[in-house]
């Protein structure tokens, strides 16, 4: 097997003209994304010095995803795709744009900031569930991994530029243009999408309002393999993710040192990145569940070594692992989801999805910091990645079906 193949597949760019418009305008929508989050994190701080007031800020941004997003699974199970992910692309661009001139005069008091993220992250809740289609609908089936994984190396790189544009854009031109630029990028993400050709769900409509919700919550309970894919993922979020124990263990065992805990962040986003950019044999490979569950243990036995090790370089080493390994679970996860759903059920899925994958996150770091509060942060990281490997375990025991090759959607 050639070398290039090791590489991420970029067959669909080379395949699909309309897949390559999407990434494009989609990877420079998530870039303006990032620029604004920290640009909204730091216009609250700047004016209130609250970490209330900075911790409502994420608040604004996850409860619209919750609350917003399985209905709005429904809705893209009953119209077209396209059309959905058009409307809220504009909607996201005109909060961005308010965003922009609120920058610009400074009138806006910080809970008119945060009911314009509020806003924003509402139309983000629909338009994700409806992108959540287009990929195993504009590629053949053996190309569907290697668009997911085109997807996610693109979004991964955003998240590492973002946050340092917007940083140095915020110090060069200010509050305003740094929103600006965001709602800018939201027009490129409405060209990708506008070529699309209309998407309606293939088979029956989804039912309205609380029915449809219903009716792909009892798909979720009764696909073995697509519940315990999700499952998999709360497994790995839930119990051991790492993130609010950082600062902790950083003072514990590494002397606090400011540059040490910045590298800590970075060294999970380098695996996830370097794993994504090299997964061109995974891609290609149809047991996505074998390489989701493995992928899950792996990050939490390295995160378990991590509580434990007293080398900083180590444990750099050890996070790059643990950021490798969960890119390929949820590379593999995507996967999985999006090829073992019926088309007609893919958007509530797809929203349920991503409020596993936005959900989990926050209470993961939120049992991490209770469980540290009684213990240390070294034994919240201990126990939480073994807890992780034992759940994993069972899943990979109780579903047969996730452990073989790939299946039909049921």
């Amino acid at each position: 097997m050639s070398l290039a193949r090791t590489f991420v597949d970029v067959r669909p760019l080379r395949s699909s003209p309309v897949f390559r418009r999407l990434l494009i305008g989609r990877t420079a929508s998530i870039l303006g994304s990032f620029m604004t989050m920290v640009t909204v994190m730091f216009q609250v701080w700047d004016r209130t010095h609250s970490a209330v007031w900075s911790g409502a800020v994420g608040l604004a941004q996850a409860v619209p995803l919750v609350v917003v997003g399985l209905f709005a699974g429904s809705w893209v199970d009953r119209g077209d795709r396209r059309r959905i992910y058009l409307v809220a692309t504009v909607g996201q661009a005109v909060c961005s744009l308010l965003l922009a001139v609120q920058g610009f005069t400074g009138n806006l008091p910080v809970p008119g900031i945060l009911v314009l993220v509020a806003a924003g992250a509402s139309f983000a809740a629909a338009g994700g569930p409806a992108a959540g289609v287009f990929v195993p609908r504009l590629l053949p089936k053996e190309q569907v991994a290697a668009g997911l994984a085109l997807n996610q190396v693109t979004a991964q790189a955003m998240m590492l530029l973002g946050p340092a544009l917007g940083g140095l854009f915020l110090g060069w031109f200010g509050i305003g243009v740094c929103y600006l630029i965001d709602a800018l990028s939201f027009g490129l993400a409405f060209y990708g999408a506008f070529g699309l050709p209309a998407l309606p769900p293939e088979g029956e409509p989804a039912r309205a309002g609380l029915h449809g919700v219903l009716d792909g919550l009892r798909f979720l309970g009764g696909h073995r393999v697509v519940r315990g894919a999700l499952i998999t993922d709360l497994a790995a979020t839930v119990l051991s993710m790492p993130v609010s124990l950082f600062p902790l263990v950083n003072e514990e065992r590494f002397g606090g040192s400011p540059r040490t805990l910045g590298l800590f962040l970075s060294a999970v986003a380098v695996g996830g990145v370097t794993a994504t950019a090299l997964s061109g044999r995974l891609t290609r490979l149809a047991r996505p569940g074998a390489v989701m569950l493995c992928g899950a243990a792996v990050w939490g036995a390295a995160l378990a070594l991590f509580g434990l090790t007293t080398s900083a370089w180590t444990g750099l080493g050890l996070l790059v692992v643990a950021g490798a390994a969960d890119s390929v679970s949820v590379l593999s996860r995507t996967t999985i989801v999006q090829t073992r759903t019926p088309d007609a059920l893919l958007g509530r899925v797809t929203a349920a999805e991503l409020i596993v994958g936005q959900a989990g996150p926050h209470l993961g770091n939120l049992r991490g910091g209770a469980v540290a509060g009684w213990t240390s942060g070294a034994t919240a990281l201990v126990t939480g990645g073994v807890l992780c490997v034992l759940a994993v375990a069972y899943v990979a025991t109780s579903t047969p079906e996730l452990r073989g090759g790939t299946h039909k959607p049921r």
